[in-house]
């Protein structure tokens, strides 16, 4: 690393409506799968911690849900995260789709942005799918609606121009010591993380209706000296869905963890028995306690 004077540090937000790319473009950043990620929008709930280190300094990334119009407790405490942590970071990364079409979602997120004091990146991901003459025409009418610190052009899924974009981000960061060791990734616990690839399968295998009424909770995670063990429950809120999320014969459920444990394999690096059980608990979405138990807290606030 170079010396600490030289070094810059800094919280910086992801923000977008549902399903831009926010995570796959933090995972392609981390180098590594942090976030999960799916077609399915609202996938995110939770604001999720991630690191970046090299030579320049650090850059800790906050990959925080979708905006959106919120329809329970659990919606709403999604885009309080979302709001909230604008104002508090060095960096604002605006993630949002190449069109010349600004709806009300994204004209809701302009008001946001012009009453912050952050620096805001526009950063318009997907140009693998569209022509560069497209391309510029979107810059232009996404100029016209606010002043950016940044325009940066990006393909997440492809890795198109991530350095520019992190090059970018390092210009406007504080200088100041790393906030966390070099070999950090992320400040989620990995039982977190092992909930939220299990979600992830879930979303990507189940109806579309399912997903949304559907959380995770780790009983238990034991290790030995060559397996992880772990017990895990599926939560959903309705007895119709719970018969779906185990499928006939239990095949579905069997799908689900098995798709689950080789990601899960991989986070722990060695053998996992993976154990899942499906309970139902209605309405979990707007009960308080029940949200706190699933880990979505609403008075959580950066840095703790």
């Amino acid at each position: 690393m170079a010396d600490n004077k030289q070094l810059k540090s800094g919280f910086v937000n992801l923000i977008g409506r549902p399903n831009v790319g926010k995570s796959t473009l933090m995972n392609r950043l981390i180098g590594q799968k942090i976030a999960i990620t799916s077609k399915k929008p609202q996938t995110t709930r939770n604001r999720i911690q991630t690191v970046y280190t090299d030579e320049r300094g650090q850059v800790v990334f906050l990959d925080t849900p979708g905006i959106h119009k919120s329809k329970n407790k659990l919606g709403e405490y999604m885009v309080n995260v979302a709001e909230r942590t604008i104002n508090e970071v060095d960096v604002v990364l605006w993630l949002v789709e190449p069109t010349d079409y600004i709806g009300a979602g994204e004209q809701h997120i302009i008001e946001k942005l012009k009453k912050c004091k952050t620096p805001v990146i526009l950063v318009i991901n997907k140009i693998d799918k569209v022509t560069n003459d497209e391309l510029l025409h979107f810059i232009d009418v996404y100029r016209n609606q606010m002043d950016f610190a940044e325009v940066v052009p990006v393909s997440a899924l492809k890795g198109k121009n991530t350095d520019e974009l992190l090059k970018c981000i390092f210009n406007y960061l504080p200088y100041g010591d790393p906030f966390y060791d070099e070999d950090t990734v992320t400040d989620q616990p990995v039982r977190q993380i092992v909930a939220e690839i299990i979600r992830e399968k879930a979303l990507r295998l189940l109806d579309e209706e399912i997903p949304h009424g559907v959380a995770v909770s780790i009983d238990q995670m034991k290790y030995t000296d060559t397996i992880c063990n772990i017990d895990a429950t599926i939560v959903c809120e309705r007895d119709s869905h719970k018969g779906i999320i185990i499928g006939k014969g239990g095949a579905m459920l069997k799908k689900i963890g098995t798709k689950a444990r080789e990601d899960i394999e991989k986070l722990v690096e060695m053998q996992v028995n993976l154990k899942l059980w499906v309970k139902v608990k209605k309405d979990w979405r707007d009960s308080d306690f029940l949200m706190k138990n699933f880990g979505y807290d609403p008075k959580e606030k950066l840095g703790e």
